[in-house]
Formats: C-alpha cells, structure tokens, sequence
C-alpha cells in the first residue's frame, strides 16, 4: 500500500511538473504572438504593457504549480537533504513570485490609472464614436 501511495504522489508530481510548464509553454506562446501583431501594427505603450501583465500573471500561476509539484515529490521521502532543497526552492520561489506580482501589481495599477481617465468620460460632451475607441484601448483591441 505505501509503495503504490509513493507512486501514486511520484506520479502527481509530475504531472503537476508538466501542467507547469505547459501553462508557461501556452503563455509564452500567446504572449509571443500577440506581441508580434502589436510589432507589425505597431503599438501603444499600453498594449505592450498588457502583454507583459498576462505573461506575469500565467507565469505567477506556473510558479504556484511547480512549487507544489516539489512539495509533492518531497512528501514521497523527504530526507533532511530535499528538505533543505525543498526550503531553498520555496524561498527563491516565493520570493519570485512576490516580486513578479509587485511588477504586475505596479503595471496594472499604471494601466488602470490610464485606462479610467480614457474610459470614464461617457457624459455626452464626448463624441459616441470616442467613447467607443476609448473602450477598446481599454479592452486591448
């Protein structure tokens, strides 16, 4: 029974390994063509700046997978020396992931402060067809 437990964990470890890097394979791949049709059309600060943010937040989600990828495979035997590893991982993690969420917190935060001054004008001094192209700056397109 304990040696089917140890597979079974080995065996959601990896998994979970591979559900990591297919989120930032995915991830690097849309960012990687949107930031191509933002290079061809030519882009605004802002559009750029969106790129970056849902890359930051898919690989934040990636780092929270193979953290738990490595609990899991050192909940199988964990030895006092990928314990250490473990703790050395989920410190450089951590710490990874606070400062990308920094970024990404400081990111939106310049883009929603530009996004609201564009988008919250919908009193009728403004012009529909403006109203319309500055509620599509907000949505990316």
């Amino acid at each position: 029974m304990e040696a089917l437990l140890k597979a079974w964990t080995a065996d959601l470890a990896r998994a979970t390994e591979g559900a990591a890097a297919l989120i930032i394979g995915f991830a690097v791949l849309r960012a990687s063509w949107r930031a191509f049709l933002l290079f061809v059309r030519g882009a605004a600060e802002g559009d750029i700046e969106d790129v970056r943010l849902q890359l930051g937040r898919w690989l934040t989600v990636a780092l929270e997978f193979a953290l738990a990828a490595d609990i899991l495979g050192t909940a199988i035997a964990p030895s006092w020396d990928e314990i250490g590893k473990l703790a050395a991982i989920v410190v450089l993690r951590t710490a990874l992931n606070y400062f990308l969420q920094q970024e990404i917190d400081r990111a939106a935060k310049r883009q929603g402060d530009s996004a609201f001054s564009l988008t919250s004008r919908n009193d009728s001094s403004v012009p529909s067809g403006e109203r319309a192209v500055d509620s599509n700056i907000k949505k990316g397109e």
